[in-house]
């Protein structure tokens, strides 16, 4: 198996060592023992993993002989682990690293010579597929900082000293079939900063109008397959409108209302089709709820999670979302808490979700238009809700976004054609769930496209538990 780092456009191959038998499926099925989530771990996994802290969602990566809490990264960290059994429990050894093991020095974690005094470890599978990693015949436990989210240490037990072992790669199963498969299930395609497309009209002031995310209007990308929009709104005559970074100096910004009924005209058009808006909310809530009580047929087609008991249930399946005609969710990235500190009425009231309570999502940059990209997965809100929150009721969806701080065609198109190696390599054990949504600049650039890496991922599910 190769996975291609990605510092920049280098793509230097690197070898992994090999996992276990391949099946042939287009999903790359793989064979490893299944774990069931919400039990404990049925074995300790004898494939490569990631040492990943329950708590935090970091991983442990050797760090010039210090082992230390990164964020993942893939396979450019050193952060990779076999699991080898030996006498008196189990060795980690570096994936890519010759002879070097996780080791212990007093109260640090650092990395030894394999087989050297402090290399072996006791693992024991715990719940919710996690696993202590502990001093064998001590009570002494590998560790995350309570004071320190980068120190990885001996300490006592609790939940900073639950870990995962994460696959590298992940098993898979075909995806469930078109009336069973549910919506936590499926990856869409979605624009990032999709109003800022110099076709529908005035997004940002100089200079920022020269770099459009996208090159369509918003109608084009609901027929080459967009199904998420991620807008920014702002408050411009006591309406919501559409602007980059600010309004000022923006001449005739494009009212939020004209695009979110474009996109109910589409869907009232197109029934069993699911679409999901993104704000980048800066108006208040009663300005946005203004703003979209004039969206014509909104209520038909707006679907409310929070009134379904999804978060204790889970996710419906697409097929009874397309026969209610349950075919729009809208998320804002403002919180419940700074709504109520304002006074203002909540945007769940009339329909917007906190997104922050029904998703994760990680860092939205991979860095400037030109130059080495950072391809790290990790929560954009920090590690009190890293990219690994689930339960066994609830899924948050996985929101990934790949793109860079100022989009040039040239840097979108290489990175969107590594768009699949990222979800799969990078994101998918970042998180340990598969992306949901897949945000792009320039979604029409990219070999695969973006909407091909979609296709891609809407053919299979992660197998259970691992």
């Amino acid at each position: 198996m190769t996975l291609t780092s990605h510092a920049g456009v280098k793509g230097t191959p690197v070898r992994l060592r090999p996992l276990r038998a391949l099946c042939g499926t287009a999903a790359l099925t793989l064979t490893l023992p299944v774990l069931f989530t919400g039990q404990a771990a049925a074995a300790v996994p004898a494939y490569s993993v990631y040492l990943q802290n329950y708590t935090t969602g970091l991983n442990a990566a050797d760090s010039g002989g210090t082992v230390a809490a990164h964020n993942p990264k893939g396979n450019e960290d050193h952060q990779q682990w076999t699991l080898v059994a030996v006498e008196g429990g189990h060795r980690l050894q570096n994936a890519d690293e010759s002879d070097t093991c996780l080791g212990r020095s007093g109260s640090s974690a650092v990395t030894a010579a394999c087989g050297a005094e402090g290399t072996t470890w006791t693992i024991t599978p715990g719940a919710d597929s996690t696993y202590t990693v502990s001093v064998p015949g001590t009570s002494q436990y590998l560790t995350g900082s309570s004071s320190d989210t980068s120190a990885v240490q001996l300490g006592s037990a609790g939940d900073l000293a639950r870990w995962y072992l994460t696959p590298v790669t992940y098993a898979t199963t075909a995806m469930p079939s078109a009336d069973r498969r549910t919506l936590d299930q499926v990856t869409f395609l979605t624009a990032h900063n999709a109003f800022a497309n110099g076709a529908d009209g005035n997004f940002a002031s100089f200079p920022v109008s020269l770099f459009p995310n996208q090159n369509h209007g918003i109608s084009q990308q609901l027929s080459d397959g967009v199904r998420g929009f991620m807008l920014d709104d702002y408050t411009v005559s006591g309406q919501a409108v559409l602007c980059h970074n600010s309004c000022d100096g923006v001449s005739n910004p494009v009212p939020l209302a004209t695009d979110v009924q474009r996109i109910v005209d589409f869907l009232k058009a197109n029934p069993g089709q699911f679409v999901t808006v993104f704000l980048e909310d800066y108006a208040s809530s009663d300005v946005l709820r203004s703003s979209l009580a004039s969206v014509s047929g909104l209520s038909d087609v707006l679907y409310r999670p929070d009134q379904e008991g999804v978060a204790t249930k889970g996710w419906p399946t697409m097929a009874d979302l397309a026969a209610r005609g349950k075919q729009l969710l809208i998320f804002s990235d403002r919180t419940r808490a700074s709504d109520t500190a304002n006074g203002w009425t909540t945007r769940d009231t009339f329909g917007v979700m906190y997104q922050r309570e029904w998703t994760v999502e990680n860092y939205w940059s991979m860095g400037g238009g030109l130059g080495d990209s950072d391809w790290s997965c990790y929560s954009r809100w920090g590690t009190g809700r890293p990219l690994t929150v689930d339960s066994t009721a609830f899924h948050p969806l996985f929101v990934m976004n790949h793109f860079r701080d100022y989009t040039i065609s040239s840097t979108a198109e290489t990175d969107n054609g590594k768009l699949l190696n990222r979800a799969q390599g990078f994101c998918t054990p970042a998180a340990r769930k598969k992306p949901n949504y897949l945000a792009v600049d320039r979604y029409d650039l990219g070999s695969p496209t973006p909407l091909g890496t979609v296709g891609t991922l809407n053919t299979y599910v992660l197998a259970s538990g691992q």
